[in-house]
């Protein structure tokens, strides 16, 4: 159970590593995409205690929003 612990482990920090490094060629509308489609999911959970619907609806309305932000 040990090796299969470690083993789930450092395929979890691969996993994230590959996908941060991902992000790296994003344009500042993108990552303002992902971002409040990020900070949307959180609220969205938080907002409905934890509903599937709240969180992916949040996730859209951040991502929206997030899209439509522009710097000056």
């Amino acid at each position: 159970m040990n090796t299969t612990t470690q083993l789930l482990r450092r395929c979890s920090a691969l996993v994230l590593v590959v996908s941060l490094s991902a992000c790296a060629n994003l344009s500042p509308q993108d990552r303002n995409t992902a971002a409040g489609a990020g900070i949307g999911a959180v609220a969205g959970s938080v907002l409905t205690g934890g509903s599937a619907t709240g969180t992916v609806g949040g996730a859209v309305v951040g991502g929206v929003i997030g899209n439509n932000v522009k710097r000056h």
